[in-house]
């Protein structure tokens, strides 16, 4: 039996429809942008495997540095021990993250980190005596799949079968170019009426990615973030997607001259090779956790938190991000991504093309309204296989977030084929 029907007997796939997708393609070999399935079909990563991808499949480096810690540490309980990787890594993410970044806590993956990072928000003002249990989040806001992710997500399809057990969090509108009078008012309404209650804003700084691709500037971000700091709420980044230099910048944050006080971070972190998280902090949050009082103690771990191997792999994407050659790959793309959109204004069925740093996004005019469910999607999906590219449309959404190393030539060819379905 091929590999593909195998997996039908056994495998349960994430964000799938079983009854009605086909087999799964069987990949066996990753080099560069590029993928390779069991008969020998080519298929160039277009969506970095889900956003997480950035310097391309089985990079030497990446490998060598992976296999030197499997020989040396595996694993240690990370509750009274600690290990070299650990420690680098949080040194050397605490030194391009926003200034007040102060301490490092590891999980397993994005929701995770948010998760760890919507408690940490919540029990930071119980530990000072103060009831703030309220969350601010975005319309359209994906933040992962746990329970408190779910719950600061935008509600929908994913979510209406737990609707009952989630949370109660103030969604705002996102404040897209023209409307962000409207968010600013609305969230300055929402505290006022809120009677200091409000624990922390949690948003996906300049591109919300599941939602849509969707974009909105870092001046009106500012705003937002200056209000809830007068108000004495905490802003939560969910630097999930956007980090390592997805926007431009090491992070999105670098956009902003306002710093938030928690970033989520994962996806990019190891470059693609494993799972792994981390939420930041500032100190003045550190501090509210230490006591004489056992009680104040952040109770939140997972058994591979700071895993020693997926450190290493964070430190050996680390040393290729910020190489010169990456940082320059990543100013081209994003130059290309810009030309694309500036000789495709004005299409006729084309509608919002955008791009910020790495991510190019746009629309396909339809009469059916845009949703994850738009029949176009699959239709979309299979033109691209056919063509060798893999793009995993947002219901009638297209969007583009290649690993670094992809080149002009390559670039090139994924633009083609969206121009050619078009």
């Amino acid at each position: 039996m091929r590999l593909s029907e195998r997996d039908q007997q056994v495998i349960w796939h994430p964000y799938t429809q079983a009854q009605l997708s086909g087999a799964p393609i069987a990949i066996v070999r990753g080099e560069g942008v590029n993928l390779f399935d069991d008969t020998g079909n080519k298929y160039l990563d277009a969506v970095s495997s889900w956003w997480v991808n950035l310097h391309g499949h089985s990079h030497p480096y990446m490998s060598q540095k992976i296999s030197e810690q499997l020989h040396t540490l595996e694993h240690v309980i990370f509750a009274g021990f600690t290990h070299q990787p650990a420690i680098e890594l949080a040194e050397r993410l605490l030194s391009i993250l926003p200034s007040n970044q102060n301490r490092v806590f590891y999980s397993d993956n994005g929701s995770t980190a948010t998760e760890v990072a919507i408690k940490m928000a919540i029990q930071y003002w119980w530990n000072k005596g103060i009831t703030k249990t309220k969350i601010i989040a975005f319309e359209h806001a994906y933040h992962g799949d746990t329970f408190g992710a779910m719950s600061a997500s935008a509600r929908g399809s994913f979510t209406d079968a737990f609707s009952e057990l989630l949370f109660e969090v103030i969604h705002i509108p996102l404040p897209l170019k023209g409307h962000e009078n409207l968010t600013i008012s609305i969230l300055q309404k929402e505290i006022s009426e809120s009677g200091n209650t409000i624990a922390a804003f949690i948003f996906e700084p300049l591109v919300l990615g599941a939602g849509g691709m969707l974009m909105y500037e870092a001046e009106v971000l500012d705003q937002l973030l200056e209000i809830c700091s007068e108000n004495s709420i905490l802003a939560i980044a969910d630097e999930v997607m956007t980090g390592f230099g997805r926007t431009g910048k090491n992070f999105a944050c670098g956009h902003l001259t306002r710093k938030p006080d928690i970033i989520c971070l994962s996806k990019g972190i190891t470059g693609g090779t494993m799972a792994f998280g981390a939420t930041t902090c500032t100190a003045e949050i550190y501090a509210a956790f230490l006591s004489d009082d056992r009680s104040k103690t952040f109770f939140h771990g997972h058994s591979y938190t700071a895993n020693p191997v997926a450190c290493s792999a964070a430190l050996a994407s680390f040393d290729l991000l910020i190489k010169e050659e990456c940082q320059q790959n990543i100013q081209r793309i994003a130059s290309s991504h810009v030309d694309f959109v500036t000789r495709n204004q004005g299409h006729k069925i084309l509608k919002n093309l955008r791009s910020t740093g790495t991510i190019l996004a746009m629309d396909i005019e339809t009469v059916e309204q845009n949703s994850y469910f738009h029949s176009l999607s699959t239709r979309l999906y299979t033109y691209f296989i056919d063509q060798g590219i893999i793009l995993r449309p947002l219901g009638n959404t297209i969007y583009l977030m290649p690993p670094y190393c992809i080149n002009d030539q390559e670039l090139s060819r994924v633009y083609a084929a969206m121009e050619s379905f078009i």
